[in-house]
C-alpha cells in the first residue's frame, strides 16, 4: 500500500517533483528525462514508469519563464529515447523468442504478452504506432513484434512514426498550454486525466473480450 501511495503521490505532484529535479540538476535534467522515456519503452519490466504525463509535464516546464529546458532540443533527444527504446524492446524480443510464452516470470507478466499479441493480431504493424499512445501494450508491443515475424525494415519505419508523433503531441501539448491558468491551477487533474484518457482503449478492449469469453 506505501508504494501505491507513492506511485499516485508521484503522478498527482508531477509538476513539484519535475520542477525540484530541474532545480537540482538543471542541464543534467535532459538525461534523466532521456533515460526514463528510453527505460519506458526499451524495457520490457518497466512499464510503470512516467511516459504521457512526463511528456505533457516536461513541456509545461520548457514555456515558464526563465526556463532552463528547450523544447526543441528535447523533443529531439525524447524522440530520439523512444525510438531507441523500442529498438532495444525488438531486439531483446528477437533474442529470447517465443520460449518467453512458454513460462511465467516474476519479471515478464505473460498476461500482458498474451493481451500485447492479440493487439498485435488485430491491428497489425500498426500496432507499433497505436500502442504508443496506451500504456503496458506501449512497453509489450515492440518485445512482441521482435518475438514474432515483423521484420526489422518493417518495424523500424512504424517505430519512427509512433515514437515521433508520440513525443511531439504530449511535448508541445504541454508547452502550448503551459500559460494557460486553468491548466496551471489544475494540473494534478489534468495528468490524471491523460492517464485515464490513455489507458482508456485497453480497458474498452479488455471489457470487449470480458462480454465476449461470458458469451462463449
Amino acid at each position: 500500500m506505501s508504494f501505491l501511495r507513492e506511485f499516485l503521490d508521484f503522478f498527482l505532484h508531477l509538476d513539484d517533483k519535475l520542477g525540484a529535479v530541474i532545480g537540482e540538476y538543471q542541464g543534467w535534467t535532459y538525461v534523466i528525462l532521456f533515460l526514463i522515456i528510453f527505460l519506458e519503452t526499451g524495457v520490457v519490466v518497466t512499464p510503470f514508469l512516467p511516459g504521457d504525463s512526463l511528456l505533457f509535464a516536461a513541456g509545461t516546464f520548457c514555456a515558464v519563464e526563465n526556463a532552463q529546458l528547450n523544447v526543441f532540443l528535447l523533443f529531439g533527444l525524447l524522440a530520439i529515447a523512444a525510438i531507441s527504446g523500442d529498438t532495444l524492446n525488438y531486439s531483446i524480443g528477437k533474442l529470447l523468442g517465443k520460449k518467453v510464452f512458454e513460462r511465467e516470470s516474476r519479471l515478464i507478466r505473460k498476461k500482458h504478452l498474451l493481451r500485447t499479441q492479440e493487439f498485435y493480431e488485430k491491428y497489425g504493424g500498426k500496432t507499433i504506432i497505436i500502442s504508443r499512445f496506451i500504456p503496458i501494450i506501449r512497453t509489450f508491443a515492440p518485445f512482441v513484434a521482435g518475438i514474432g515475424t515483423m521484420n526489422y525494415g518493417r518495424f523500424i519505419s512504424f517505430n519512427v512514426i509512433g515514437g515521433i508523433a508520440w513525443t511531439a503531441i504530449f511535448l508541445f501539448a504541454g508547452y502550448a498550454l503551459a500559460n494557460v491558468a486553468w491548466v496551471r491551477d489544475n494540473f494534478s487533474f489534468i495528468t490524471l486525466s491523460i492517464i485515464f484518457i490513455s489507458v482508456l482503449p485497453l480497458v474498452v478492449e479488455l471489457g470487449v473480450q470480458w462480454r465476449r469469453s461470458r458469451k462463449g
